[in-house]
Formats: structure tokens, sequence, C-alpha cells
């Protein structure tokens, strides 16, 4: 009986480690030509429940909360910067066009009128090269990290989203001088 109780255990253990793993961001950190560039994507996170809600209208809004760490060995590691890069997409059922922006630390930076579902999942799930630090106050030759921390807004829409805790990252790079 015990060991059917370990084994059941072992397989829950198993089943929720993969469910876990399933849905992650994926940071690539670049340090290039002063800044420290960030390439992120998100898997595995638009169900069938969370592509009904974007084709009702309802506006779809992913936030990135990114940190650029350094870690010490005695203390709490030292936060460099942070960031927060937000990406929302709204359907306007009229039209049949997804109305799409990207803004970073509430700057807006992009705004486009998006035609394809694929594009506009796109849109929310994926960034190339984004100059969210400068690299100037970096010391050379140490170990520096990333970690990005998704979730999305309002934070009480959570019945929708198949990750309503929040979904992490993390990249670990040294910066060269």
């Amino acid at each position: 009986m015990r060991s059917l109780a370990r084994a059941l255990a072992f397989v829950l253990v198993l089943t929720a480690g993969a469910v876990c793993s399933a849905q992650s961001v994926q940071v690539t950190p670049l340090a290039k030509d002063g800044h420290v560039l960030v390439s992120l994507r998100m898997n595995n996170v638009f169900t069938d429940e969370v592509r009904a809600a974007m084709l009702s209208g309802l506006r779809i809004t992913f936030v990135y909360d990114i940190e650029l760490k350094r870690g010490t060995a005695l203390w709490v590691d030292r936060t460099m910067a942070r960031a927060t890069v937000t990406a929302t997409v709204e359907y306007d059922i009229l039209t049949q066009r997804y109305l799409a922006t990207r803004r970073e630390d509430g700057r807006m930076v992009a705004s486009e009128t998006i035609e394809r579902e694929d594009a506009a999942r796109v849109w929310l799930t994926e960034f190339e090269k984004l100059p969210l630090f400068n690299s100037a106050g970096l010391e050379g030759n140490s170990e520096y990290y990333l970690r990005v921390r998704a979730h999305t807004m309002p934070l009480n829409a959570s019945f929708v989203w198949p990750w309503e805790g929040g979904v992490a990252g993390l990249a670990k790079f040294t910066f060269l001088r």
C-alpha cells in the first residue's frame, strides 16, 4: 500500500512539473552597441479559451516585467535596472482586424493594424532585440542575468488565462568589454 501511494505521489509530481514547464518565457540577452538587447518568446499560452476570448473582442494584454540583475555571493542579488514591456491586441469584430500596441515603460513604441490571427499571437508573445538597458554602468567580465515575469492585465481576468499566477524566465550572461 505504501509503495502504491509513493508511486502515485511520484506520478503526480512528474505531471505537475510537465504542466508548469510547458508554459515558459525564453529569454535571450545580447550586449551590443552600449545596450543589453533582450529577445523574448513566450511558449504555449494560447489555449482554446484564450483564442475564444481574443476573438470575442476582449482586449488581451500581456505584461513582461524584466529585471537586469547581478548575482552576489553573500547577499541578495543586486537589481541593476528594470523595464516593463506591454503588448496589447484587441480584435475589432466589425472590421475583422486586430488593433495592436506595444509599450516600453509606459511609452508607446509601436501601433499596428494586423490582419491575421497568427500575426496577432506573435505580436503578443515574441520580441526581438529590444534595447531595454544601457550597458555603460555594467562591470566588464562580470556575470549578470535577466529575470522576466509575464502576467496578464487586468490581473483579475485570470479565469481566461491558462497561467493565472504568471510565467517566468531567466537567462544568464557574461558582460565582456
